[in-house]
């Protein structure tokens, strides 16, 4: 089964997608930076900017995609994140009118909490990690008959996640290769199953977090350490079922970053371009800085930035 959900994360799935869920979401921008404001040489670097999206990153796409694709029941929606998701679907349902429940675990960060209550959902604070307020989720939507909103592992989040792809074609369309950040992958597989091979496709993950690593090195989603300084968003112990058969196909290759080169993308990408990134956000571009990921001479590389929901961080201490 999960070979056949796999065709239905099309290029036609996506555009059909990005129609319905176009007045909810912001085209963002994609911006151009020389490499030698980073010390990486003459070439220039494409940066798609998602954590301009609304509610701070990308997932506000997969949000809306589900919620109006869905008849939603009286009990609402509910759905367990690290952060982002949560705030997401907080978002979107607040846009739309609908109740939601948002589970999250004691690794997320004070500004995603404050934002999900911010938007009006109920918030419940339940386990160590994202696989427990997962479970938590369930047990709950089970009793209440609420509608679960999943953060990766769902076809509307990965069609969602897929119209970041078809924004970046158009936008950036000489691109050879684009760096995505991989927690339970929904977004670099929607964004791989836009492109079906067109470029060059690389994931970006903690050390400390290596969910799709492990899984390509398995040839099957297993279980992996889900710690670091992004295990908000970076950390959901294992890779989604749906999304792996595209990774397989499409995905080039998995580069591991560490959280001090995590630390490094935020701060350069604040003191060179005022771009604001939370962790998991600039750890694709932690990948280029690092050197974990060497381009080749006159290869075209793209960087998506995100999320930015992260508290106010100085630089200069």
């Amino acid at each position: 089964m999960t070979e056949m959900f796999a065709d239905t994360i099309s290029r036609d799935g996506i555009a059909a997608t990005y129609q319905r869920i176009k007045p909810y979401i912001r085209e963002t921008p994609v911006i151009e930076a020389g490499g030698a404001d980073f010390g990486l040489g003459p070439s220039r670097v494409s940066f798609k900017l998602e954590s301009l999206q609304h509610s701070g990153s990308f997932k506000a796409r997969g949000a809306f995609t589900n919620l109006l694709a869905n008849r939603l029941p009286q009990a609402g929606v509910v759905a367990a994140s690290g952060g982002n998701h949560g705030v997401a679907v907080a978002y979107a349902a607040m846009k739309l009118g609908v109740k939601a429940t948002i589970f999250v675990p004691c690794v997320a960060s004070q500004a995603k909490i404050e934002q999900i209550r911010g938007y009006g959902a109920d918030l419940v604070v339940e386990g160590e990690l994202y696989a427990d307020a997962l479970a938590a989720s369930e047990s709950w939507g089970a009793r209440s008959g609420a509608l679960p909103i999943h953060a990766y592992d769902q076809v509307g989040t990965l069609l969602g996640q897929g119209t970041v792809g078809l924004e970046i074609e158009k936008q950036a369309p000489d691109l050879d290769t684009l760096l995505v950040a991989v927690g339970g992958g929904g977004l670099i597989g929607g964004i791989a199953g836009w492109y079906a091979g067109g470029i060059k496709i690389i994931g970006v993950e903690p050390e400390a977090a290596p969910t799709l690593y492990k899984a390509l090195e398995a040839g099957k989603p297993v279980d992996a350490e889900a710690g670091g300084i992004a295990a908000d968003s970076l950390a959901p112990r294992r890779v989604g079922a749906l999304m792996f058969p595209i990774a397989k196909k499409y995905v080039s290759g998995v580069a591991l970053v560490t959280d001090d080169e995590i630390r490094g993308a935020q701060e350069a990408l604040w003191k060179a371009l005022r771009i604001v990134a939370e962790p998991g956000g600039a750890a694709a571009f932690a990948a280029l800085l690092s050197g974990r990921y060497r381009p080749e001479p006159q290869e075209r590389v793209g960087v998506l930035v995100c999320g930015a929901n992260t508290v106010a961080v100085d630089f200069n201490k």
